[in-house]
């Protein structure tokens, strides 16, 4: 039975069911991909190190296509918003605005729709041209329009989050709204502005040149407008997780949020300077002035700072909270963390990912530097480091109590140590895979290639070796998910019924953050002047002076 004090807390944290079971429909279908992604991703990396074969009706872009597709947009935009939806319940008393509930589920509606006709495109074999959908590789105009859908419909649950955050502040004139739906805004912010550009390539230039309306298309604008969205995306990937280390893990740990102010701070800041940035993705690539690549470059670098911050904010949490459990000496508050419990252990390994993967984004955006990796497998092995495992890592931390708290079940113990279990594969996986791909990139190893000897190559011959060691370590990630499916089924249907806590941190006392970092027009308009600065004139050139057009190319 739980105490008097437990019962109170389970009433005052609860989540009534109409949320509830928003916020689970999109995070079971966001593992729903996952599962399959990551199976594609095994084979990926047996098919890359020469270890297993596929069968004629399937091909390795195909499998990269969807591998991509599902786990960098299906799996986490879904599990973003479910997240976000029930944070935003727990942290205004409980519910959703009936609004938030209704554009919640039009958006769910309109994802699923379009997520399916993305997959149903790619394993028919009618769009394998990778998550990046580089033109000029021509996909089904299906796949497009299903991509279009995707965005439209997380557009929509952005507008329900920001009408309950608009009835809230209605309801609390004067009062700082609360941490978690402040972090939640300022991401699905950033997903609103980062989502037009490529929403305007996808219709404007992709779907009427898939559909043959339009004979060719301008390459280099298509680009430039995908990494206009395509750097802010992995922001929009870890700004969800940043907010669970601010406002979960303090509580999980036994602590206090460092700073309100600095949480909030961050992010304005994330918000920012991780838009207008996409030319360091594009530094090799012709047709852009080296002026207008080190705008980027320097803005890229700016991003430097709100992640100091978050690094700085969460050791001091952890540091406070373990000395005040007792510990003593320099070290000594670090075996006081709660070592043994996933919810906690999972995300932190994620954050020690992301000091490596932080590392390699800089050598990414330094133009020397990223001349000898560009286009190399050391790019594939930075990017799962950072979304593979700081982000991916953090959100199996939420969804082991996350999935249990929307269910009404418990955590148990047995499900928290296989949880552990699963980490400790997961962590070890990804290892060996991104040491072998940082490895790999450094010996000019091409990414994007299915399995080749280059024609008995000797240099080529000598990577052989790596690569399979890269699917080694895939391997062990494809049982690592499979054991995290079979957990969160259990945490779902199975476990007991009972209480798991949905941990929002408290700061230390009243903490006052200025009134202006709620003016939100104060922030898009210097964001829109950010952008225009960064963008406005190379795209005008761009159209202006545009290279030749392209055909479509169907390289599979």
């Amino acid at each position: 039975m739980l105490s008097q004090k437990a019962d109170h807390i389970a009433y005052t944290t609860r989540i009534d069911r109409a949320a509830a079971r928003l916020s689970l429909a999109y995070i079971l279908v966001a593992f729903s991909a996952f599962g399959i992604a990551a199976l594609f991703g095994m084979l990926q990396g047996m098919v890359r190190g020469g270890l297993f074969e596929l069968p004629g009706w399937l091909n390795y872009y195909q499998i990269l296509t969807a591998h991509g597709v599902l786990m960098g947009l299906v799996f986490t935009t879904y599990f973003i918003i479910g997240f976000f939806f029930s944070g935003i319940a727990r942290t205004t008393g409980g519910s959703l605005h009936g609004t938030a509930l209704r554009l919640g589920w039009i958006g769910f509606v309109t994802m699923v729709i379009g997520t399916v006709m993305d997959v149903v495109t790619i394993l028919s074999g009618d769009a394998s041209v990778l998550y990046t959908f580089y033109a000029p590789m021509k996909a089904s105009p299906y796949f497009y329009i299903g991509t279009a859908l995707l965005v439209v419909g997380s557009w929509l649950a952005g507008y329900g989050m920001f009408a309950s955050y608009a009835k809230w502040r209605r309801e609390h004139k004067g009062e700082r709204s609360p941490l978690f739906v402040y972090l939640a805004v300022a991401t699905m912010i950033l997903w609103q502005v980062c989502t037009i550009p490529v929403a305007v390539e996808v219709l404007f230039q992709l779907i009427p040149w898939s559909f043959g309306w339009t004979p060719t298309i301008n390459v280099l604008l298509s680009r430039t407008l995908f990494w206009f969205f395509g750097h802010p995306l992995v922001y929009f990937w870890l700004m969800p997780a940043y907010a669970a280390w601010y406002v979960c893990i303090p509580r999980i740990i036994g602590g206090k949020i460092f700073s309100d102010t600095l949480s909030r701070v961050a992010f304005i800041l994330f918000l920012l300077f991780s838009i207008p940035v996409g030319f360091h993705h594009q530094l090799m690539e012709p047709g852009i002035s080296p002026a207008w690549k080190m705008v980027h470059v320097v803005l890229t670098l700016a991003v430097v700072l709100p992640s100091l911050m978050t690094a700085f904010s969460m050791f001091a949490v952890f540091e406070t909270t373990g000395r005040a459990k007792g510990g003593k000496g320099l070290y000594g508050w670090f075996k006081h963390l709660p070592w043994t419990d996933v919810r906690f252990f999972a995300p932190f390994v994620g954050m020690l990912f992301f000091i490596p993967a932080g590392t390699g984004g800089i050598i990414n955006t330094s133009n020397q530097m990223n001349a000898v990796v560009h286009n190399t497998i050391w790019v594939t092995g930075h990017f799962h480091i950072t979304v593979g495992a700081a982000v991916a890592m953090t959100f199996f931390g939420v969804a082991y109590w996350l999935v249990p708290a929307l269910t009404g079940r418990k955590l148990t113990a047995t499900a928290n140590r296989m949880g552990m279990v699963q980490t400790v594969f997961w962590t070890v996986g990804m290892g060996i895979m991104s040491l072998a791909m940082h490895t790999m990139g450094l010996q000019g190893v091409p990414r994007r290639t299915a399995y080749t000897t280059y024609m008995d190559n000797p240099e080529a011959l000598n990577w052989i070796p790596w690569q399979r060691v890269m699917g080694m370590g895939g391997g062990l990630l494809f049982v690592s998910a499979i054991l995290l499916i079979a957990i969160l089924i259990y945490l779902a249907f199975f476990a007991p019924k009972g209480y798991t806590e949905y941990p929002i941190g408290e700061t230390d006392g009243e903490q006052a953050a200025p009134a202006l970092l709620e003016r939100w027009t104060v922030w898009l308009s210097v964001l829109a002047v950010l952008c225009v600065l960064a963008y406005a004139y190379p795209i005008m050139e761009q159209i202006q002076h545009a290279p030749p057009g392209s055909p479509g190319i169907r390289t599979w």
